[in-house]
């Protein structure tokens, strides 16, 4: 019996792809992000190859060109990004098989691959006995990073992605959500000293990894040290003012040091963006009982 296919949540694409508000509206534009009605991994694929080339400096409009081409040619082509590599080279943004580089908007040959280079560099390594990497490490960084990214949603798995996370900061120290990720399953484990030296090095790596800082403030708050956590869950904000989890996470601390009326501002930006959600009801709750210092005094 084949197993089910796993769908991943919009959350959890947030969280493996370190989505900012920017890059997900640019998502939203190529038509590949489109709600939290559940994603399957080719198009979590298509999303992480899209957000590459926005890396890149592709702009959304020459990806949305290229798609439209690439459907044109090849309408069996259901995810596009998953099934071609796109490239930026220089301003135009190409396609590649395995043995050319062509325009997909139209269908001019760029450059034939050498394969009398791939071919000596074969006759080599079995003369020498060498064993060459089959890509250069900052793939071999994507591919364990991946596969990370399929256990660490199975608490069984858990080990195992862990293992891949560290694999993927040791072919590439640089890489701020394999840190994160890495961070949150040992959180998850209890080792809380190696989270916050991965959330830490996330931010070092990535300044703009708002997902780090707010899993440091959940690691501050696992420990007691809600001021730490109310001042990493502002970083957070600071990074990405509409993180919904960081506003409510952040009216809970402000909550528990005594601080009602900050924590009521943050309750209620909570309830503005993601009023549908299961915690709603605990930020409205909330509300209720907590009122602004304001409002006490003039009640005095």
């Amino acid at each position: 019996m084949s197993q089910p296919e796993r769908i991943y949540g919009l959350r959890e694409l947030t969280r493996i792809l370190t989505l900012t508000p920017k890059r997900a509206a640019q998502l939203r534009r190529l038509e590949l992000l489109h709600g939290d009605s559940g994603y399957t991994f080719r198009e979590l694929l298509a999303l992480r190859a899209a957000s590459a080339l926005l890396d890149a400096g592709a702009s959304v409009r020459q990806i949305k060109q290229a798609l439209t081409a690439l459907r044109r040619q090849d309408p069996g082509l259901e995810q596009p990004l998953a099934e071609v590599r796109l490239v930026l080279e220089g301003d135009r943004l190409l396609a590649q098989s395995d043995r050319v580089r062509f325009d997909p908007r139209t269908g001019q040959l760029v450059l034939a691959l050498d394969s009398g280079g791939l071919e000596r560099a074969a006759t080599a390594t079995l003369t020498t006995g060498l064993v060459r990497p089959l890509a250069p490490p900052a793939e071999q960084a994507e591919t364990w990073f991946e596969r990370a990214s399929e256990w660490d949603g199975d608490p069984a798995q858990w080990e195992d992605a862990i293992e891949a996370y560290r694999r993927v900061v040791a072919i590439d120290p640089t890489y701020a959500a394999a840190w994160n990720n890495l961070g949150l399953l040992v959180h998850r484990m209890g080792a809380y000293d190696e989270a916050r030296t991965a959330y830490e090095t996330a931010l070092a790596q990535d300044p703009q990894c708002c997902e780090a800082a707010y899993n440091l403030g959940s690691l501050h708050e696992d420990r007691g040290e809600v001021e730490a956590a109310i001042e990493s869950y502002r970083q957070a904000l600071g990074l990405s003012p509409d993180y919904a989890d960081a506003h409510f996470n952040l009216a809970g601390a402000l909550a528990r040091a005594g601080r009602g009326d900050e924590a009521v501002r943050h309750w209620q930006r909570y309830l503005e963006l993601d009023a549908g959600s299961p915690w709603a009801r605990i930020a409205r709750a909330h509300l209720e009982v907590v009122e602004p210092d304001d409002d006490r005094k003039q009640k005095e």
